[in-house]
């Protein structure tokens, strides 16, 4: 039988949502005994309460990952048996994909039908890539003459930090897990309290898959709290961050301030969608132009949320992009129907349309959406927004909305788009629409990005590097180059007698 949303909800009203924090292979009440409201975006109201995690906390995490660390217990595992827990967790959330879905659209409000098919199996596949992995990474002899032996050995660094966002929540904290895991390092893991649930929940299914207590330990709270803690905790080694650029900055200065920490970013973006007059498929494009900013409402760190046209195409292309837009009309994301879906939370979508007000006010041409709708069901729901006429350095071109919010500007050469999409402190992604080869390979050098789609927008698989140049970040998830950052190098060297 086909799912309805009234099936769905009646599923919902079955999941067991767990509010307390995962320290040392249990769930335990925060220290201080507080709590905070998990609100729903898709109805405005509370589904649980959260514990609110404090530095207190995070020093219980961070002592049971040093404890298991020192022990051995998953860092001295040999790498076939750490692959076979990775991949047996990777099982485990396939067989719970719906639960994890639900989980996931109920706290932050994307399409269920999205949670189902999309982020779930691309977590498990994360969690399978990186168990399969493990096994299969050699370490190295440097050519040093027949007198002396070098060996240069992949060692973890101990114990990470993993502090990720709310707009893919439990994929973002995939990406940190499967590959500081996949090292050998314990992991203290705080999920954005806007969207702590799935988090929660796969600390559990982790710990029957076979990792042992203390090695993933989850700690929801408040940024200003549980995040700060982190990166100042001076037994953390590692931070890996995903979020804004403002706070990656905090955690730069709380490295310096405690025992300079590595921290890896995965900041903002601003990323441009460049379409040439000689793209060879407009309906191709549009198509894609209009999932690049309104899949997720925008709330896609590499959302492209600037799309440069060559003049000679902009008339039928807008035509089309409006198109798509009137499609992509927020629903009930419970609904199977729905094809896009809640703003995380009241402050989100109150700047998202805040920034709004600003194109408008600052004289870009508002030619879709804009407003707030679906206001009866008491959830934070935004429609597709297109501005037309925008000026790269007006607001809306500038700085990352993170809702959807579409800025079009023009162009007459290639040269001129090049300058455009590189003037910004961003440098997450880009794309290009072109026929000719050439020029894309010439262009996709030309872009300040750390990643180029041509002909395509948001593709990619689990062995390709993903992160940014500029104050998009530093290091990269995704792929073998993801372990860099939770390995440290040792060099051994001895001479022969």
């Amino acid at each position: 039988m086909s799912a309805t949303l009234e099936s769905n909800m009646a599923e919902v009203s079955k999941l067991k949502l767990e509010g307390r924090a995962y320290i040392d292979g249990a769930y335990v009440e925060a220290k201080s005994g507080q709590t905070f409201s998990c609100i729903s975006p898709c109805t405005g109201q509370s589904v649980a309460e959260i514990a609110s995690c404090d530095e207190h906390d995070v020093d219980a995490a961070v002592r049971a990952a040093r404890r298991s660390f020192e022990a051995g217990v998953w860092s001295g595992l040999a790498p076939r048996d750490r692959k076979k827990v990775l991949v047996k967790l990777a099982e485990l959330i396939r067989q719970h994909n719906d639960e994890l879905a639900m989980l996931e659209t109920l706290d932050m409000g994307k399409p269920l039908n999205d949670s189902r098919n999309v982020d779930m199996p691309a977590v498990a596949n994360c969690f399978a890539w990186f168990g399969e992995v493990i096994d299969k990474l050699y370490d190295e002899m440097a050519p040093v003459g027949p007198a002396n032996i070098a060996m240069i050995n992949r060692e973890p660094v101990g114990v990470v930090g993993a502090v990720v966002p709310w707009n893919f929540p439990l994929l973002m904290a995939a990406w940190k897990l499967a590959p500081a895991l996949a090292a050998g390092n314990s992991v203290v893991l705080k999920p954005a309290e806007q969207s702590p649930l799935t988090a929660l929940r796969l600390a559990e299914l982790a710990a029957e898959a076979g990792l042992p207590k203390g090695v993933l330990n989850v700690v929801p709270g408040l940024g200003e709290k549980a995040g700060k803690a982190i990166g100042l905790h001076p037994d953390i080694d590692c931070v890996g961050f995903t979020g804004s650029t403002e706070v990656g900055k905090l955690f730069m200065q709380y490295s310096g301030q405690s025992n300079l920490k590595r921290v890896w970013l995965e900041c903002g973006g601003k990323s441009p969608v460049i379409v040439l007059g000689d793209c060879h498929d407009l309906d191709a494009a549009a198509r894609s132009a209009a999932f690049g900013i309104f899949f997720n409402q925008g709330e896609v760190c590499n959302a492209g949320s600037r799309l440069l046209l060559h003049k000679s195409i902009k008339e039928p292309f807008l035509e089309k992009l409006q198109g798509w837009a009137k499609k992509l009309q927020p629903g009930d994301p419970f609904d199977p129907k729905c094809r896009m879906g809640a703003i995380v939370d009241k402050n989100q979508m109150n700047r998202v349309l805040g920034y709004i007000e600003k194109g408008q006010e600052q004289g870009a041409k508002l030619i879709q959406g804009g407003q707030q709708v679906r206001k009866e069901s008491g959830g934070y729901f935004v429609e597709p927004t297109i501005f037309d006429g925008v000026r790269n350095d007006m607001i809306i071109a500038q700085e990352e909305i993170f809702g959807p919010v579409l800025s079009v500007l023009t162009f007459d050469e290639v040269d001129e788009a090049v300058k455009i999409a590189n003037d910004t402190h961003y440098g997450l992604a880009a794309a290009v629409w072109t026929k000719d080869i050439n020029l894309a390979h010439k262009t996709s050098r030309a872009l300040r990005a750390g990643v180029v789609w041509v002909n395509c927008f948001d593709e990619g698989d689990m062995s390709t590097p993903f992160g940014g140049y500029k104050q998009s970040g530093s290091g990269r998830d995704k792929s073998i180059h993801a372990l860099d950052k939770y390995v440290d190098l040792k060099m051994t060297w001895v001479k022969l007698y």
